[in-house]
């Protein structure tokens, strides 16, 4: 068979990744970090031209080291050009984006299909297709129908390689993952994506083959079974208001239970990002179109749209029922700490609510703000916390920056003209609150100074 020989030449594997947004590109940046030789393509020439510089075009920690680092070693390289990026390719990742679809909530898989295309028609030898991306149930399926439809004398496998990657340690859960998940029942396929990922086997990360389609379900409910834990979490810190008990230990008592565990067990305004807002109403509408209903997923989305509305409301409460004519503080931009990301962020219906309220908003993030400016938020924009804060009428936490958890409280209450703090992460201690005179609101705990 064509080019079937080379699979077991070496350990180093020709890999081209199509799409260099946050998949494509950490998986690029590690896989090359890892010693093989990868190249990114995107359609934008003025990405890959400044990808080609070294510059990473999200925030990411970690990413603009390794980029330029394996981009001096001469491991990563970026392109317009599929054809020279496939030349001798052994794997091929599609690593393009699944937005939802405005009308229905599916995934857009448009994109996918393309590259699809594109690749099939430039199949010369043996390669692996691996997608990347997320994608339901059944999307591997027409990819290999389609490659087939281009290109009915290419020699190829089809792969799901779903990603688990947590904004803002996306390189540490690349290269010290908790599975690998591999969905194939090509044996030639399992090879190739085994010596992809053979520099992890060191650390004994445990690889998971099943079939394609159990692949890419693994993948949608992973994400759907984390929204669920956190939705649950702030349903129940809004028990805990009600009946004067914290949320913390509630959730430190629960955590503890090796059934359960800790993680993503922090009450908040709601999730936002790339992933699970996106995920859990594509989850749903597959299984609808299968016959099923997932009722609890189908709640998760709806319990979580209705919290961030929540959230402004909660402010406003805080300041005594009106904002009207006020300066509100809003610490934190972006979904979560450690990324400039945007995507469905709770700040965004916040920040909405207390402007149509009667607000002035004035914010600060450390790494949102150009992303904020892009999407037209009403708000003026601080350059540090304390100058966000000065003479404002209330402070509001929205994202947990770990900067924000060492504020000089008693500095933040002197700046202010009235003392109300909204903590939305629980960042801040009340006791801390009580001693700086300030009127303290957060999730699932008692309010003080009030």
């Amino acid at each position: 068979m064509p080019g079937q020989d080379r699979t077991t030449a070496g350990s180093t594997v020709r890999i081209a990744i199509l799409g260099s947004g946050y998949v494509g590109l950490v998986s690029g940046a590690c896989f090359a970090d890892f010693g093989h030789d990868v190249v990114c393509v995107d359609v934008d020439g003025t990405r890959t031209q400044a990808l080609s510089r070294g510059e990473v075009p999200f925030f990411e920690p970690g990413l603009r080291e390794l980029v330029e680092t394996n981009l001096r070693g001469g491991r990563l390289s970026f392109t317009t050009l599929l054809d020279a990026a496939m030349e001798d390719a052994e794997a091929v990742f599609i690593a393009v984006g699944t937005p939802s679809r405005r009308f229905d909530g599916h995934a857009e898989l448009a994109h996918v299909f393309d590259a699809a295309r594109d690749v099939a028609r430039r199949i010369k030898s043996f390669c692996v297709v691996v997608t990347k991306s997320t994608v339901p149930v059944g999307t591997g399926d027409e990819i290999e129908r389609i490659i087939r439809e281009e290109n009915p004398a290419a020699v190829f496998a089809v792969a799901s390689n779903p990603e688990f990657l947590r904004e803002g340690a996306a390189i540490r859960d690349f290269k010290f993952p908790d599975r690998i998940v591999v969905g194939t029942d090509d044996e030639r396929a399992r090879e190739v994506i085994g010596r992809v990922y053979r520099p992890l086997f060191i650390n004994r990360s445990p690889v998971i083959f099943t079939d394609r389609r159990t692949a890419e379900l693994i993948k949608y409910a992973a994400n759907a079974f984390l929204a669920t834990k956190i939705t649950f979490i702030n349903e129940i810190a809004d028990l805990c208001e009600k009946t004067g008990t914290d949320v913390q230990q509630v959730a430190r008592g629960i955590g503890l239970d090796n059934r359960i565990g800790d993680k993503f067990l922090h009450a908040g305004p709601g999730f936002g990002g790339s992933c699970f807002p996106k995920d859990t109403i594509a989850l749903a509408r597959t299984a609808n179109e299968h016959g099923v209903s997932l009722r609890i997923v189908e709640t998760v989305s709806d319990v979580n749209d209705k919290r961030k509305r929540a959230m402004g409301r909660k402010v406003i409460e805080a300041c005594d029922g009106s904002v009207r004519g006020k300066t509100i503080a809003v610490l934190g931009l972006s979904f979560k700490p450690n990324t400039d990301d945007m995507r469905d962020s709770p700040s965004i219906p916040i920040i909405q609510s207390l402007v149509d309220n009667g607000a002035q908003v004035r914010a600060f993030d450390p790494e949102a703000m150009n992303n904020a400016r892009k999407l037209g938020l009403p708000v003026e924009y601080a350059t540090n916390p304390y100058e966000c804060a000065r003479d404002t009428d209330a402070l509001v936490v929205v994202t947990e920056w770990e900067a924000f958890r060492g504020l000089d409280i008693k500095r933040i209450s002197v700046l202010l003209r009235t003392k109300i703090i909204v903590d939305l992460r629980n960042i801040f201690r009340p006791e801390d609150m009580i001693a700086a005179g300030v009127r303290y609101v957060s999730i699932g705990r008692a309010s003080t100074g009030f």
